[in-house]
């Protein structure tokens, strides 16, 4: 009797859930850096704090640096305890149980997507102002540049998170040159003509007291938000008790720096009794680069800060793909949850953050302002983060009880304290309608969250992958 012959086998093209252990320091801090960009954090963020907190803008992002070390804090000592591509995800599963961890990575899952999808915005924003000043006005290639642009960013953090990570650094390097040019540009400027000035630290030149110190402080929390991105990489990085605090406090300390230097700057540039037209300004950066250097230089640091809002769109979706990667894993869905075997990246859940952070491209930036879309972005993902990060800070001050850790109970209910403060700030009746509206959007998302969580029960067992 003849055998039948063996059917042929094929390496599946996908790996089991376990991600590789092969980046360092740099590639955890680029990363980091990447979500912060401090570039778009001087050449935006500033705007909308002086709207809310006058000339007190460099106070307000001192403060901001004060609450964002102590969350960062209660990140590093997670992080020491536990390596989990989820992040804040795995920390407050660890300290109140599953579910409360799904809801915080969910969140979190939507402050990534905001990030990218309001970045990529931007860099179709800045590319085409810079072209505006060596050549003919092209608004309409705004909307095609930031589509093209979370597609190239989806093609790296599939490809090479190695490649990826570094590029994130080197180009975040270069934008905060060009600023810090402009920024020594103006101070020897006030140096000249002796017009230095202490006010943009004292509450009082703030229009509505520490109230609007501390709605400012959304804005300012929204510049630092993302230094946690580098804890996504805890399964893939070689040393990660060590290597994933450096990149998180580091990021933090760096970033502190560069806002109060360059907003300071900014301030005084325009002047003490300007402040309206700072806060009024689509390009601030530009018109003190325009007036105190010359066009080409405003046009060069357009394009800089294009290729900042570049880095942080990947790094925003990188940290989302592996927070989705880890929910998918945790009992979300299996698919997303896949590596492949070439590249070692979750190629199913990068496809699918592009695909959710491209999507309002379609629907909602047809006709509405690139800085709108991304001062909208940016808010509903930075309460959204706010969220988490309270949920963090609380849960290692329970976690110090537990291990009767007094200093660090203290820190962690300090930090929440800080952290509710601003978050009340954006959205009682004061602020106006839209903070209470992109609360909604939040709450809304969390409570698809919580859908998901009664459809898939996996989920709300613990896996400590």
């Amino acid at each position: 009797m003849m055998r039948k012959p063996a059917a042929p086998t094929f390496a599946p093209a996908f790996a089991p859930a376990t991600l590789e252990r092969r980046l360092g320091l740099p590639e955890a801090l680029g990363i980091s850096i990447a979500i912060i960009s401090p570039s778009i954090g001087m050449a935006f963020n500033v705007v909308l704090v002086a709207q809310v907190a006058g000339v007190a803008a460099p106070l307000a992002f001192g403060l901001g640096t004060l609450v964002m070390t102590v969350v960062a804090l209660s990140f590093v000592a997670f992080s020491r305890r536990q390596s989990h591509a989820g992040a804040a995800y795995a920390f407050v599963a660890h300290a109140f149980g599953a579910p409360m961890g799904v809801l915080a990575g969910w969140a979190m899952l939507l402050t990534y997507i905001c990030f990218c999808t309001g970045l990529a915005v931007l860099v179709g924003s800045f590319t085409t102002a810079g072209l505006a000043e060596i050549a003919a006005p092209m608004p309409g290639l705004a909307l095609p540049i930031a589509a093209a642009s979370i597609l190239v960013c989806a093609v790296l953090a599939w490809r090479d998170v190695r490649l990826a990570s570094r590029l994130m650094l080197a180009l975040e390097g270069i934008s905060v040159t060009a600023i810090l040019i402009l920024a020594v540009v103006i101070f020897i400027s006030l140096h000249r003509t002796g017009g230095w000035s202490a006010a943009p630290f004292s509450a009082h030149a703030a229009p509505g007291g520490w109230m609007g110190i501390g709605f400012a402080l959304v804005f300012a929390v929204l510049s630092f938000a993302g230094f946690e991105g580098a804890a996504t990489l805890g399964e893939e990085a070689m040393h990660p008790q060590r290597t994933i605090p450096l990149a998180m406090l580091g990021s933090v300390v760096g970033s502190d720096v560069l806002f109060v230097l360059v907003s300071y700057a900014i301030v005084m540039g325009f002047g003490l009794s300007n402040n309206a037209d700072l806060a009024h300004a689509a390009a601030p950066l530009d018109d003190l680069s325009r007036r105190l250097i010359g066009p080409g230089f405003a046009a060069g640091l357009d394009l800089s800060c294009a290729i900042s809002a570049f880095s942080c769109a990947l790094g925003s979706l990188s940290a989302a793909v592996r927070v989705l990667f880890a929910l998918g894993r945790g009992g979300l869905s299996p698919a997303l949850a896949k590596i492949d075997r070439v590249h070692r990246t979750p190629a199913l859940a990068v496809a699918v953050c592009a695909l959710l952070a491209a999507l309002p491209l379609v629907v909602v930036v047809r006709g509405m302002d690139a800085n709108d879309y991304y001062g909208d972005a940016g808010t509903v993902g930075t309460l959204a983060a706010i969220l988490v990060y309270i949920g963090v800070t609380v849960g290692e001050a329970v976690e110090a009880v537990r291990f009767r850790r007094i200093g660090w109970v203290a820190l962690g209910f300090f930090g929440t304290g800080l952290l509710g403060w601003a978050l009340l700030c954006s959205v009682v009746p004061s602020s106006g309608p839209s903070g209470v509206v992109w609360a909604g959007v939040v709450v809304a998302w969390l409570a698809f969250g919580g859908v998901l969580l009664l459809l898939r029960p996996r989920l709300r067992k613990w896996h400590a992958e």
